[in-house]
């Protein structure tokens, strides 16, 4: 492993605030900058080493990263250390952030509004002010899971160019 340039650490130090922004551990988040960061897969050892962190907190990290599907582990001949990795393409990692976000939060969401107008359909007109509210938020995530579930099926070249198109995109729609 190399050693930890200002650029690294400047980008590992932000990559890690900006983590805890988004409700990830900030270690998970710093060892996920400094494995983008290296161009060969690196041993628990290194990470510690590394980052100046608990070698139980790597741990703990590395299997926080891996149940969200941003780890790749390999082993090389002759060396009994596993050897993490992770995606080198931004629009591959953010797609598999975005599908485990979705089936984190926003899946569990949408099966508790169904829920709660079954249970408020049970209440036969009772309430027809929160009947509405619910139904709303459910025609909401509705429309908001078809429009990311048509977005998510397009291939990432075919997503960088829509990125690209921006406001070219937003003239079309305009009436």
């Amino acid at each position: 492993m190399t050693k930890l340039t200002k650029v690294h650490r400047k980008f590992i130090l932000h990559w890690g605030e900006m983590g805890t922004r988004w409700g990830i551990n900030r270690t998970v988040a710093q060892i996920h900058a400094l494995l983008y960061l290296q161009p060969e897969a690196l041993h628990a050892e290194e990470i510690t080493k590394a980052l100046s962190v608990a070698r139980s907190n790597v741990s703990n990290s590395l299997k926080e990263l891996k149940s969200w599907g941003l780890l790749t582990t390999e082993q090389k001949l002759g060396d009994r250390k596993e050897t993490y990795s992770t995606h080198e393409d931004p629009w591959e990692m953010f797609r598999i952030i975005a599908n485990e976000r979705k089936r984190r939060e926003m899946d569990p969401t949408l099966s508790l509004l169904e829920d709660c107008l079954a249970e408020q359909k049970k209440l036969r007109g009772q309430e027809p002010f929160v009947q509405k509210r619910l139904s709303d938020m459910k025609d909401f995530f509705d429309n908001v899971f078809d429009s990311y579930e048509r977005l998510n099926k397009l291939p990432t070249p075919t997503l960088r160019k829509l990125a690209k198109m921006g406001d070219k995109l937003l003239k079309l729609l305009r009436v």
